[in-house]
């Protein structure tokens, strides 16, 4: 049996990949110069710098990405420029990752030359400061998340994120092809990379070089948005559900009846389970669909066993009393 995949927990990221992940998302522009992109962020959150540039530095959270809004740019362009240039150096002389004016301010050329010279790169951005500091903070949560890549397809069933699992040759893409049919959204095809984000959910994609495209043994690499549309196609699906493809003797021991739900633990939460097997002749997509539609149904309060369970105990009951 091969070992189980192993969670990756990242301690840091440049900021050479973070300025590359992101630069468009947050509408970031290198204007200094780019001699800070091998420091390295530890943080995933942003600081702004106001008290350092006043001179107070206790409790300065220098590991973060600093970013220049409204108030310390005003502030800044307040004081003379022999004190302005001072209180810059002071702050550069941290161990920062990097600099991020919001607003499209600009900054003095002397500023620029300071940073440079501390091996410190500045960015500008045109976003809102609070805006920024909102996106900037998910999208450094979400490079920081524990990531696992597992083996299987993962696919959106009526709002449903679905991972499919099973041993290798089983029909997995088959059945996601046979979903995409009826309607679902391919998010990974044989690998799904995971991330846990907050500790609270599991967010599925795929990893960048077969993002949208499915492999069909006999057909080969399949481009989903052209065959069945854009809307076929999901970038990312937190975790809902897993179903197990399962064939041969594994079958005999298969729940019948679903009074109990199977869990998995993946990277510390619970999520359901299912098994299916796997016969020739049997609709697999459309069983898929099923215990989808069946997983929503219960988290809607409906559980199709349990009412079964009543109906027969009223039954027993109500022969017993004759």
């Amino acid at each position: 049996m091969p070992p189980p995949p192993k969670v990756k927990r990242p301690s840091s990221v440049t900021v050479g990949e973070f300025f590359q992940l992101n630069d468009k998302a947050l509408k970031l522009r290198l204007i200094g110069s780019d001699i800070g992109f091998t420091r390295k962020i530890s943080e995933p959150s942003v600081n702004r710098p106001g008290l350092a540039l006043s001179g107070f530095f206790t409790y300065f959270a220098y590991k973060r990405v600093q970013v220049i809004g409204n108030s310390e740019h005003s502030f800044l362009e307040g004081l003379e420029p022999r004190l302005r240039a001072a209180r810059f150096s002071q702050l550069c002389s941290w161990d920062i990752p990097c600099i991020i004016v919001a607003r499209g301010h600009r900054i003095s050329d002397d500023l620029v030359e300071i940073a440079n010279a501390a091996g410190i790169s500045i960015f500008q951005t045109s976003m809102v400061t609070m805006k920024f500091l909102n996106v900037a903070t998910i999208k450094l949560e979400w490079t920081f998340a524990p990531s696992l890549l597992v083996h299987g397809c993962m696919v959106d069933v009526q709002g449903i994120g679905v991972l499919i699992q099973g041993d290798s040759g089983c029909g997995k893409s088959e059945s996601v092809i046979g979903l995409l049919q009826r309607g679902a959204s391919l998010v990974a095809d044989d690998a799904v990379r995971l991330r846990l984000v907050e500790d609270r959910e599991i967010i599925g994609s795929a990893p960048d070089l077969t993002r949208g495209m499915i492999e069909i043994r006999g057909l080969g690499i399949l481009n989903v948005a052209a065959l069945f549309g854009v809307g076929a196609v999901r970038l990312s699906k937190r975790l809902d559900f897993i179903v197990e493809l399962v064939r041969g003797s594994r079958t005999e021991d298969l729940e019948r009846v679903g009074v109990t739900t199977d869990t998995r633990e993946v990277m510390g939460l619970k999520v359901e389970r299912v098994a299916l097997p796997v016969e020739p002749g049997r609709d697999v997509a459309g069983l898929i669909e099923l215990a989808a539609m069946n997983y929503k149904l219960r988290a809607f309060g409906h559980n199709s066993a349990v009412e079964f369970d009543q109906r027969l105990l009223k039954k027993m009951s109500d022969d017993q009393l004759g």
